[in-house]
């Protein structure tokens, strides 16, 4: 993507300075990009894609002394945990933070875990979105369960209900209970739970198959019903593309509904012509409509990743001279106990198809 000059004061530079220090460390420095980035980001990603994507990329990359992850927190942590022990991992920004991954802890976990065992005696399974920590993905590889993505949520769970009766799934609520409908589960079968709710008022378990931990993700969550309806209404020959992170009842609504990876699928597979009202982050709307003018692609609402949002070309800037000046205190790290537990849920993951 070139530079152009249609840029804030000083945003030039920075962008000059950026390709000059990709330019010095060539194929020692790899850098991710996660699809919510912005443009002036995007633009020096050697890899874009979803969190599936860019794990599998982690993983396989071995080349790259130092891999630059433009994401969120436990992208990062993921990475540091998949790719080679010399390798280091780098986030742009510290305070990139996923509001849904912290909406459930190991602690929180082990608690729901103990009550769910009480009911289904060992017949449970737990598996977490790779939108968590590290601490929660090795709570479940350490007890036989895995990570999944919104690409390969499916194929996890039904892996997951290969190996056992039930699955306590965390943290979002959404893309539990719209993976568990696309199974084919009644909505009686998925129970949410609450860590707020006190155990008097604890929902019934003995008929539930899933039990989804109560987080969601600010971004979808915003898509309404309404927002459906409007789109309907003015453009009546469009498909209608979700992220499974929306409500069930906006999903089941939809045409669509898939990953990141699978919303710019069906609409780089389109034909010319083909209209797009797209219900996920805006700068991948964005960038859809323009990476494709001869379609139309718009955005159900407009819904900005804060998180994700807090990368940009001057921290950007500032991990690579820290690589350039062998700063290696600045790496990612993850805690020696957490290791082992995390990986094997991580590389579970990465075995399902």
């Amino acid at each position: 993507m070139p530079l152009t000059n249609d840029l804030p004061p000083g945003r030039q530079e920075v962008l000059e300075q950026i390709e000059r220090a990709k330019r010095q460390l060539g194929q020692a420095v790899l850098v991710l990009g996660h699809h919510y980035q912005t443009d002036d980001v995007i633009r020096f990603a050697d890899h874009r894609g979803d969190s599936l994507e860019l794990s599998r990329v982690a993983a396989w990359a071995r080349d790259a002394a130092h891999i630059v992850f433009c994401g969120v927190d436990f992208m990062a942590e993921s990475a540091a945990l998949l790719c080679d022990a010399r390798q280091r991992v780098f986030i742009p920004s510290s305070e990139a933070r996923c509001p849904m991954a912290a909406m459930a802890d190991r602690m929180g976990a082990q608690q729901a875990w103990d009550r769910l065992t009480q009911v289904w005696g060992p017949d449970v399974i737990p598996v977490t979105y790779q939108n968590s920590s590290a601490e929660l993905k090795a709570f479940c590889g350490e007890l036989g369960g895995a990570v999944c993505t919104s690409s390969n949520a499916r194929a996890v769970f039904q892996w997951a209900l290969s190996q056992k009766g039930h699955i306590l799934f965390f943290p979002d609520e959404h893309l539990g209970r719209n993976t568990a409908l696309s199974l084919g589960l009644a909505a009686e079968e998925i129970v949410v739970w609450d860590p707020q709710v006190p155990p008097e008022q604890e929902p019934g378990l003995r008929d539930a198959t899933v039990v989804v931990w109560k987080g969601y993700c600010r971004v979808h969550t915003r898509f309404t019903v309404g927002h459906l309806q409007e789109a309907r209404e003015r453009y009546p020959d469009a498909r209608i593309v979700v992220h499974p992170e929306c409500t069930a009842e906006v999903v089941a609504r939809s045409d669509v509904a898939g990953s990141t990876s699978h919303i710019v699928r069906v609409v780089e597979e389109a034909p010319a012509g083909a209209t797009f009202v797209i219900g996920t982050e805006k700068n991948l709307v964005s960038r859809l409509a323009t990476e494709h003018p001869d379609k139309t692609v718009v955005p159900l609402a407009p819904s900005l990743c804060g998180a994700m949002s807090l990368i940009n070309p001057e921290n950007l800037l500032s991990v690579l001279e820290a690589i350039l000046e062998n700063r290696v205190d600045d790496a990612v790290r993850v805690r020696p106990e957490t290791v082992a537990g995390a990986t094997l849920a991580l590389d579970r993951m990465l075995a399902v198809v």
